[in-house]
């Protein structure tokens, strides 16, 4: 059934992509794998920008699949930074479906992933006070 989906935030997505018949599990629905990429690659933009650099994901949790989407359909993920540590940045993300050929939405998934910010030489590297303040956090 789709529903108006809340959005996470205001903000554009960070990934906006089309399922294909590629990214179906063997029932046709599309592969919650699938949509943890995705995810993952939006929150992993955001942190690189936030960051202002390299950003690895340590962890990945509290993933959600409340709706279901079909071939075709458009996903977009939005995200935001949740809480900040000393060298590290949580995410929170979440995916919203739009029908194929309308423009009706629903939340389709959600997780939460931390990365650690790394310099040059691969070591962890503190989370810089002007990044945050210039991304609004």
């Amino acid at each position: 059934m789709w529903l108006e989906a809340p959005v996470l935030s205001s903000r554009d997505p960070l990934i906006r992509v089309t399922a294909m018949p590629a990214d179906t599990n063997p029932y046709g629905g599309v592969f919650g794998g699938w949509l943890m990429s995705q995810m993952a690659l939006g929150a992993g933009a955001l942190a690189s920008r936030v960051g202002q650099g390299k950003a690895v994901v340590v962890s990945a949790t509290d993933f959600a699949f409340p709706g279901a989407m079909a071939v075709g359909d458009e996903l977009s993920v939005y995200c935001e930074v949740a809480a900040t540590g000393t060298t590290s940045l949580t995410i929170v993300a979440e995916g919203i479906a739009r029908e194929r050929n309308g423009e009706a939405t629903i939340r389709v998934c959600s997780g939460t992933f931390k990365f650690v910010l790394l310099d040059e030489d691969n070591r962890p590297r503190p989370v810089g006070e002007e990044a945050l303040r210039a991304h609004g956090q």
